[in-house]
C-alpha cells in the first residue's frame, strides 16, 4: 500500500490543502551585480537574453572603437558589442580583462543586444520597486542610466541601484 504524502487531500487526488500553499515572492525577479569599484547594480531579470561567464580571448578587440567598448562577440551566430558597464557609467576604474573569465548580461529590446561586461555576478532576487527611493549622491554619468536604488544599510550607505536598460541600450554614447 502506498502511503499519500502529507500535502495530498485524502481522497487520493493531487490538490494542496490550503495551509500548505507556497506564497508568490514579493516584486520583480531581478539580477544582481558588481562593477569594478565594488558598487552593487541590478537588472529586471525581464530584459536579460542571457548571463555568460566567458574567456577574454572570446572578445574580439575592435581598432579605433570606443574606450567603454571592449569588442565584440559572437553570441550563438549573432555578433554583439561588449561593453565595460562600470566604464559606460562614468566609473575611473576599468573591468580587469586579466582574469580566466568576464560575466557578461546579454540585454536585448527588439532587435538590438549589447553585452555587458561587470566585475560579479551576485545572483537572483525577487525586488520590490514600489520600494525604490530616488538616487543619491550620484555621478552625473550615472543618473540618466538609474530608475533608482534600495537601501540596503543606511548606517554603511550601502545601497542597491537599478538600473534602466533601455536608456542604457538607447544611450548616445555608444556613438562616441
Amino acid at each position: 500500500m502506498v502511503k499519500l504524502p502529507d500535502f495530498l487531500g485524502g481522497s487520493g487526488q493531487d490538490h494542496f490543502r490550503p495551509e500548505f500553499q507556497v506564497e508568490s515572492p514579493e516584486g520583480e525577479l531581478h539580477l544582481r551585480f558588481y562593477i569594478p569599484s565594488h558598487q552593487e547594480f541590478a537588472l529586471p531579470a525581464t530584459g536579460i537574453r542571457e548571463v555568460i561567464e566567458l574567456s577574454p580571448d572570446r572578445i574580439t578587440p575592435i581598432p579605433n572603437a570606443s574606450g567603454l567598448l571592449l569588442g565584440t562577440l559572437n553570441l550563438r551566430g549573432r555578433v554583439i558589442w561588449v561593453a565595460d558597464l562600470g566604464q559606460f557609467l562614468g566609473e575611473v576604474t576599468p573591468l580587469n580583462t586579466d582574469k580566466a573569465e568576464i560575466p557578461v548580461i546579454a540585454i536585448e529590446e527588439q532587435d538590438t543586444i549589447v553585452g555587458l561586461a561587470v566585475e560579479q555576478i551576485g545572483g537572483m532576487d525577487w525586488l520590490d520597486v514600489q520600494h525604490l527611493i530616488a538616487p543619491n549622491n550620484v555621478p552625473d554619468a550615472m543618473a540618466p542610466f538609474l530608475r533608482g536604488e534600495w537601501l540596503l544599510d543606511a548606517q554603511k550607505n550601502q545601497c542597491l541601484r537599478l538600473l534602466d536598460q533601455m536608456a542604457i541600450l538607447r544611450s548616445a554614447r555608444w556613438a562616441g
